[in-house]
């Protein structure tokens, strides 16, 4: 967990555990011969990442961005995928990470999902020891992109295995979801900026305080390693679209000196972007 000061708000990235996924997958049409040079695989040719989620002390809320896994899938699901994320019984390390910068789940006011997909939104609902599925944050509004909610709910034989409704449908039906559609400020300061390509309804989320911004990519670039702008992961539904939004995002980034927040990195939590006269890289 690393913490900051942006503005006048104070961020925590809070790592929700840990995930192996395919490193051909993470990188799309790009060889192994170029990625490997940036992250290693194991003998299953998968690679370490992370699942950063980041909490905000917005002087109206306690912001909750992303919830990273959470505890609802079986054995088969944890081994494959490589699940790290044992806390307490019955808890996610996110739970974990919230207390260690003095909160309870109790007192998270918001969480916004920069969409819907296992690794992004699975700590939103929790299974209790009845069997049953309920709210994580107990108190806590959710936030959601309307259409990334009816992609979501409406898949096919692509899209089907990235989203897990227990994520979210029992939120919408205890009306716990307030939808938004597209670009729109949530929070003074907190602003959705739709960044379409890995799913169509993709956001991120830009914040602003104190003159400061810092702009929470999620799937757009889920690593620092993935901001040259061809590195883009084969788990896109429209990849093309990504390369477009991320052309046009990293410029304003680099442009902007936006500190960029990497969910999806083991390592690096942040940083801005540079622009080597070749393609974007993490500055320093």
């Amino acid at each position: 967990m690393q913490s900051r000061q942006l503005g006048d708000w104070r961020i925590h990235a809070i790592q929700a555990g840990g995930l192996k996924l395919d490193g051909g997958a993470m990188f799309g049409v790009v060889p192994k011969t170029l990625w490997s040079r940036r992250l290693l695989a194991d003998d299953r040719n998968r690679i370490q990442f992370g699942m950063r989620c980041l909490l905000v002390e917005h002087p109206a809320a306690l912001v909750l961005i992303d919830t990273g896994i959470g505890n609802k899938e079986n054995d088969k699901f944890i081994e494959i995928y490589g699940v790290e994320n044992e806390g307490d019984p019955g808890a996610t390390s996110l739970e974990d990470g919230l207390r260690a910068v003095g909160a309870e789940p109790g007192d998270v006011d918001l969480v916004i999902s920069s969409h819907l997909h296992f690794d992004h939104a699975g700590g939103n609902t929790t299974r209790r020891a009845d069997g049953t599925v309920g709210p994580t944050f107990p108190n806590a509004r959710y936030v959601v992109q309307r259409g990334e909610f009816e992609f979501a709910t409406h898949t096919n034989e692509r899209t089907a295995a990235s989203y897990f409704p227990h994520n979210y449908v029992p939120l919408a039906e205890a009306g716990l979801i307030d939808f938004i559609d597209g670009e729109c400020e949530i929070l003074p300061g907190i602003s959705a900026m739709p960044t379409p390509g890995h799913t169509p309804y993709h956001q991120s989320l830009l914040l602003e305080s104190g003159g400061e911004r810092a702009c929470f990519i999620a799937d757009l670039a889920p690593t620092s390693a993935h901001l040259p702008l061809p590195y883009i992961m084969g788990y896109d539904v429209e990849p093309l679209v990504t390369l477009e939004t991320k052309r046009r995002v990293l410029a304003r980034a680099h442009t902007e000196g936006w500190l960029v927040i990497f969910e999806h990195d083991a390592t690096v939590p942040w940083g801005t972007v540079e622009h080597d006269g070749k393609m974007y890289v993490l500055g320093h």
